[in-house]
């Protein structure tokens, strides 16, 4: 096949959940397949545009100088959203030249498979009614639950505002699209019926994990107690966390008073900062050039997200890892596990304090639910198993479109 793959951006470094679920995929699509990739060019990451040509056979970098959260020209483009139609998260992504390489590309090519990778690229097709919508969360029902769990009444309007754009945007392009690749049975149902896509038009892609790549070399000492692993520019990893923190955490210090905590992810924001330096048994470590020594030498992966949606990387990967898992049940959303034999699942401060402390005080019971994820993602949720149903989702549609 020929294949026109459109994301709003490259994927090195490789440091979110949704760079990691297109990069695997796509590697493995082109090793069979002829891939051209469209995206915006971050002048400030050259690594991306230069690592292209491992997962495509042409590329088309397209200039955008997006501004980055938490400075003064996000702010003002979050002040100005108020008065745009589409929601930031997607607005901010949309530009004549995109618009453009894409019509262009298309004009000079003729490909099988076209896919638009996320939402928000989106508004840059003249059209979606011959594309695979590749979609990796719902995100209305993200920022439906940011709107719930806002802190105060302005963020809470702010959210309002953007949940209901999100929505009719959201809305519009799952109705456009030829076809739509979800990342969850979970996820597939919530487009059926907030946006009223027929179910044939959905097909749910589960999340994978390389299992060679997490699978601890030794056993490792386990100096940690409990261990998040998360992008920290991500709003709803933010929000868990300082939910962990003040609400649950000090629970658990009741009957394990020195229990330490790490923090593993990219760009946190100064609250989470804040937590280190107020709490010394908690590490933030800010970007690392590989996660796995930090899971191997944890106890305990712990994921207490309130929003949430999406890929759910961590959770495959730290029972890759052989780390047992606790989460809330929407941090698990759509992921195919058993509480209690696979993963814990709670969601109140006192239930997640406790599955925290039996798996902290009860190592052969950490132990044996550690070795039953590790077969269940060994079994079913390697990245070429994954990678070849995206394919043949692609082929249909492919098909459908001759």
């Amino acid at each position: 096949m020929k294949i026109l793959w459109v994301k709003s951006d490259f994927l090195h470094p490789t440091s979110r959940g949704g760079q990691i679920r297109t990069l695997e995929t796509i590697r493995r699509l082109h090793a069979r397949h002829e891939v051209h990739y469209i995206a915006f060019n971050n002048p400030a990451e050259p690594e991306g545009l230069v690592r292209a040509t491992e997962y495509c056979s042409h590329v088309y970098p397209v200039r955008h100088d997006a501004p980055p959260k938490n400075s003064l020209k996000f702010f003002a483009s979050v002040a100005g959203s108020v008065f745009s139609p589409l929601p930031l998260a997607v607005g901010r992504w949309v530009t004549p030249a995109m618009r453009d390489q894409i019509r262009q590309v298309r004009q000079q090519n003729k490909f099988d498979a076209v896919v638009c990778d996320f939402l928000a690229p989106a508004p840059n097709f003249d059209s979606l009614k011959d594309c695979v919508l590749f979609q990796h969360n719902v995100e209305s029902m993200i920022w439906q639950r940011h709107t719930e769990n806002a802190a105060d009444p302005l963020r809470r309007a702010y959210f309002g505002l953007q949940a209901q754009r999100m929505l009719a945007c959201e809305k519009k392009a799952c109705l456009e699209a030829a076809h739509i690749i979800a990342v969850s049975d979970a996820d597939a149902a919530l487009m059926h019926s907030m946006f009223g896509v027929p179910k044939p038009k959905i097909s749910p892609v589960p999340t994978g994990v390389d299992i060679d790549y997490f699978r601890a070399p030794v056993p490792a000492p386990r100096d940690t107690d409990l261990v998040f692993v998360g992008s920290m520019d991500w709003m709803p990893n933010t929000d868990g966390m300082l939910y962990f923190v003040r609400e649950i955490l000090p629970l658990i210090r009741r009957q394990r008073p020195a229990c330490s905590v790490t923090v593993v992810g990219r760009k946190p924001s100064p609250e989470i900062l804040a937590l280190a330096q107020q709490d010394p048994l908690i590490t933030i470590t800010g970007t690392v050039p590989d996660v796995r020594p930090h899971l191997w030498k944890s106890r305990v992966s712990i994921v207490p997200l309130r929003i949430g949606g999406g890929t759910r990387l961590k959770i495959y990967e730290s029972m890759a890892g052989g780390v047992p898992v606790v989460s809330t049940t929407i941090g698990a959303e759509g992921l195919d596990v058993n509480h209690p034999s696979t993963i814990r699942l709670a969601d109140t401060p006192e239930t997640f304090a406790d599955e925290c402390l039996s798996l902290l005080n009860d190592e052969p019971t950490a132990n044996q639910m550690a070795h039953a994820a590790l077969d269940l993602v060994t079994s079913r949720f390697s990245w070429d198993r994954i990678a070849s149903d995206f394919e043949n989702i692609l082929a249909g549609a492919a098909q459908c479109a001759e």
